[in-house]
C-alpha cells in the first residue's frame, strides 16, 4: 500500500529561513522518516507538496517529529496564510516514459 500526504498553502511571505528550513525537512523526511519521494511546485501564492509513504505509520510518525513540528509553527507563524493537508491512499499509479 502507498499513500500521498497532499500539502497546500498560500504564501504570505517566504524568506532565507524558510528554504532553509524546507530543504531540511525534505532531507529529514526521506533520510529518517521513510518517505519515498518528495515534489513541490509553486506558482505564483500557492504551494502543493506532495510527499509518498509506504505506511500510515510513517506518516504519523513524520507528523508528530519535534523538528517538524516546529517547522509547521513557522509555517503558521510566518510564511502562510492558509494551509490544508490530505492523506490518500494510491490505489493506481502509471508511468511512461517517453522520447
Amino acid at each position: 500500500m502507498q499513500y500521498v500526504v497532499i500539502f497546500k498553502a498560500r504564501i504570505k511571505e517566504l524568506d532565507q529561513c524558510y528554504f532553509e528550513t524546507a530543504q531540511r525537512m525534505r532531507e529529514r523526511a526521506l533520510s529518517q522518516f521513510h518517505c519515498q519521494y518528495f515534489e513541490a511546485l509553486t506558482e505564483g501564492t500557492q504551494e502543493i507538496a506532495l510527499s509518498y509513504w509506504n505506511s500510515l505509520h510513517d506518516t504519523r510518525a513524520w507528523h508528530a517529529d519535534a523538528e517538524h513540528q516546529a517547522a509547521q509553527e513557522l509555517g503558521k507563524n510566518s510564511w502562510y496564510t492558509y494551509f490544508s493537508v490530505e492523506v490518500c491512499e494510491v490505489l493506481r499509479r502509471y508511468d511512461a516514459h517517453l522520447n
